[in-house]
């Protein structure tokens, strides 16, 4: 199918209308409490897909359009590969990655820039510091300030001006939504998803945000996590669960928790979302409504046992206590809704 012409300029897509706006009917999904009461709730919706698709755990609405954020990476980067990239698998992992801006992640990331004979000067994501901890108080010891290679999403940002310059294609207008490339990560997206997207936004590093419903996210990842390597889907999954360190980062739970379950695909995205696939074909959505990070794990460890995933290797991943006078006093705990 012929490809459409790139766009002469950059060009932001209309915002939904207040009238088309709907509150999802979110649930209760994480508790927490403080000696023995329960201090704050986060509300969300999540779905399990069998590789069957039919549904194995729900709470809430999985069927309302959300942006899935970050989480989109690994299928952003499935049509990457349909594009033409070809580049080693800790890079593979690294352009699906929201990584915390290491060493290992900004070399990365100049890597695929200088194979396809590229700069920093061609990336049009957004600046910022290192999105870990650790690794953005030693840049900052350093003396450095934001840019475009530690930003967390330079992985991708580099990749996708990589398939520009195999394809021809126009580099300097690559995050247009009707730029060729664009138009494939959509199509791609749709297709793994199995459903059209909602609406389109942009996402906070400048790139084209599609919404889709948390069912077509799970059946994506389902659909990821047991592809055969030898597959586009299937390179982009055996990438991040041989190099989980690129996908996220050192002390970050996406990584331990690929660690933990071999075999496990697992993407986070801002406001809350995480997305897990198994390798029986198994997909996982979760959102969490307000955004809150520290509600993502807690309720994805419950699932995955309930899915059967082995819990001894998932106790590591129980999050930080909830503290008084520096002494544990309470935890966030998944609550008990979901209906099977």
């Amino acid at each position: 199918m012929p490809v459409p012409e790139a766009p002469a300029h950059n060009a932001a897509p209309a915002p939904a209308t207040a009238q088309h706006i709907k509150t999802p009917h979110h649930v209760p999904l994480v508790e927490v409490t403080r000696d023995g009461l329960v201090e704050s709730i986060h509300y969300g919706s999540l779905i399990a897909l069998n590789a069957d698709g039919s549904t194995a755990v729900q709470a809430g609405e999985p069927d309302a359009p959300m942006y899935p954020r970050s989480s989109l990476k690994p299928l952003q980067a499935v049509a990457l590969l349909k594009a033409g990239l070809d580049i080693p698998q800790d890079l593979l992992a690294l352009t699906a990655a929201s990584h915390s801006g290491a060493q290992m992640h900004r070399d990365g990331a100049t890597e695929i820039l200088k194979l396809h004979g590229l700069t920093e000067a061609a990336l049009g994501n957004s600046t910022d510091l290192p999105y870990g901890v650790a690794e953005r108080e030693e840049w900052l010891r350093q003396g450095n300030g934001p840019t475009q290679i530690a930003q967390n999403c330079s992985g991708k940002h580099a990749s996708m001006t990589a398939v520009c310059v195999i394809n021809g294609w126009p580099v300097e207008e690559y995050l247009h939504p009707e730029h060729p490339l664009q138009v494939l990560v959509r199509d791609t997206i749709t297709e793994l998803t199995g459903e059209e997207a909602a609406a389109v936004s942009t996402d906070g590093c400048g790139t084209p945000l599609f919404a889709h419903s948390l069912r077509g996210m799970a059946r994506a990842y389902g659909r990821l996590a047991a592809a055969d390597e030898g597959t586009d889907e299937g390179q982009v999954a055996h990438a991040m669960r041989r190099y989980p360190q690129m996908v996220a980062g050192e002390g970050r739970d996406v990584t331990a928790l690929m660690r933990a379950v071999p075999g496990l695909l697992a993407k986070d995205g801002f406001e809350g979302l995480q997305l897990v696939g198994l390798p029986n074909g198994t997909g996982l959505a979760v959102k969490i409504s307000d955004g809150g990070d520290r509600a993502r794990m807690p309720v994805t460890v419950e699932v995955l046992r309930r899915l059967g995933v082995d819990g001894g290797s998932l106790d590591t991943l129980q999050s930080a206590p909830v503290l008084g006078g520096g002494l544990p006093v309470g935890e966030l705990r998944a609550a008990q809704i979901f209906s099977n």
